[in-house]
């Protein structure tokens, strides 16, 4: 960790569970938002998107006000932002109205995907589950988001969500940290549950495994784990495992076979394929207008236009959201990955498939 970082804030109850995105952390928050006397407000990655070092801040840190004002998740979640706070005072405040709604639970957890140095500088005693989950899968189900075109771009955010935890944790007491994977969370829940509750020093609660009686998940399935063996290429596996071999070893997942490095023609077909999806995916969701608009007025740096622009496309965002938590609900089949809007490598030879409807997806960040 850095050491010109400003000072930091007493931890008390709260913990942080960092993993990547599609690693299992939405349903584990269920079952920890299900505990009496633990709460899990959500996804509250906005707190430190837009938090940086500033050394002429009273605090020591500032927030890009701007920025957060055009942020889904925060918009969502209602809080005051009052004109005179900034920096670690905001934070504060931000922190105190989320425990306010968490009611008498002890122990507050909070989601995050990112940022994992700025939260020790800030929380240095704080506690953190560290979530992992095979890249594989996760890669497998960043493509059917509508993230990633192929393997090789979805297991991305993994390896750089991974690769900030061993900057960020760097020196930190073991005891902090609790490592938990998806694999073992699906394989043996109340077992992996209880190890939690006594890292997080709280008695284990039955209640924690019905989560899914008041939710659009359904109960843990071991099916979903390693589906990568049976619903990805071999040539797309090789090309993942190319860029994430060494860090998945680091983190006790073992190759499928030898990794594949792409030469240059190889990242450029690949880097194409991936802009290519993005950007008719977004074309689709947001219309061709609002989305070349949007990277137009965000190149020109003209900020309230873009705001204005990006609370349009939030919306959209916001009521496939709704429309995706309906179809779980109603218990209709995900479409398969495998179908939908594809582009990728066969046999060295760039293919781009026909895409399946991509409103059934649900699109957070592109570039």
């Amino acid at each position: 960790m850095p050491p010109s970082l400003p000072p930091s804030l007493p931890t008390s109850d709260l913990v942080f569970i960092y993993g990547a995105l599609r690693s299992g952390t939405t349903v584990f928050r269920l079952m920890l938002d299900h505990h009496p006397k633990i709460a899990n407000p959500g996804e509250l990655d906005f707190l430190f998107d837009e938090l940086r070092p500033d050394a002429t801040a009273p605090s020591g840190w500032r927030y890009d006000k701007k920025r957060l004002l055009a942020n889904r998740i925060f918009l969502s979640n209602h809080l005051s932002m009052p004109e005179a706070l900034d920096g670690l005072d905001l934070l504060q405040h931000f922190l105190a109205q989320i425990r306010q709604r968490t009611g008498d639970k002890p122990v507050v957890t909070i989601n995050v995907h990112r940022h994992i140095d700025r939260i020790r500088a800030i929380f240095p005693r704080a506690k953190i589950v560290h979530m992992l989950r095979d890249p594989r899968d996760v890669a497998r189900s960043s493509i059917h988001m509508g993230w990633a075109a192929t393997l090789y771009h979805g297991v991305g955010h993994w390896v750089r969500t991974e690769s900030a935890w061993d900057r960020g944790t760097r020196g930190a007491d073991p005891a902090q940290i609790h490592t938990l994977t998806y694999e073992a969370l699906f394989t043996d829940l109340e077992g992996e549950l209880r190890a939690v509750c006594d890292a997080l020093g709280v008695e284990w609660d039955p209640e924690m495994l019905n989560y899914h009686a008041n939710s659009s998940y359904p109960p843990p399935d071991p099916a979903l784990i390693a589906q990568w063996r049976h619903k990805c290429s071999a040539q797309d596996v090789a090309l993942l495992e190319g860029r994430a071999g060494a860090l998945m070893t680091a983190r006790g997942y073992a190759l499928n076979g030898k990794p594949v490095v792409p030469d240059l023609i190889g990242r450029l077909r690949l880097g194409f394929a991936q802009k290519a999806y993005l950007w008719r995916f977004g074309v689709e969701r947001y219309g061709a207008a609002l989305f070349f608009a949007e990277k137009a007025l965000r190149f020109a740096r003209l900020y309230e236009p873009h705001r204005r622009l990006r609370l349009r496309m939030n919306s959209i965002d916001s009521a496939f959201l709704r429309r995706s938590a309906r179809r779980r609900a109603s218990g209709a089949p995900e479409l398969e990955p495998s179908r939908g809007d594809r582009a990728g490598l066969r046999g060295g030879a760039f293919v781009l498939r026909r895409p399946a409807d991509p409103r059934e997806s649900i699109l957070l960040e592109f570039s």
